[in-house]
């Protein structure tokens, strides 16, 4: 396999380039941006697919605690493996931001399957 199943599409958020054409994300930087796209989309609100997206979204007025930590972590592994074929997930680790209360960092390994790249993005969730 090559690359080019990784795809290339419209950056997000969307951005024109220097000659006016649309900003385009090519390969595992759209993969990149697709995982963004799936944590910040809830469950509904997309009418075409209104079944896209993360449960995190549920949970943003929730306690700081070890339940919500659980199930924030559960959401984004659901959500990861439905939404993104083109990833192996690795690892979902979520923690409390040491530098902002009320903010839970969601670290998410994962692994390009056709190049077997490894990265890792982290998420900002916050409770308030």
């Amino acid at each position: 396999m090559s690359a080019d199943f990784l795809g290339v599409g419209w950056t997000s958020p969307v951005s024109l380039s220097s000659n006016g054409q649309v900003e385009m994300a090519h390969y595992e930087k759209a993969v990149h941006q697709s995982i963004w796209m799936i944590l910040s989309t809830a469950p509904g609100e997309r009418l075409m697919r209104p079944d896209f997206g993360c449960g995190i979204h549920d949970l943003v007025f929730a306690s700081n605690s070890a339940a919500t930590i659980g199930q924030l972590s559960n959401a984004v592994n659901q959500a990861l493996i439905q939404w993104e074929p083109r990833i192996d997930l690795l690892s979902v680790e979520v923690f409390p931001d040491p530098d902002l209360p009320g903010r839970l960092l969601i670290q998410i390994n994962y692994q390009v399957r056709t190049t077997n790249n490894r990265f890792n993005l982290v998420y900002p969730f916050y409770l308030e």
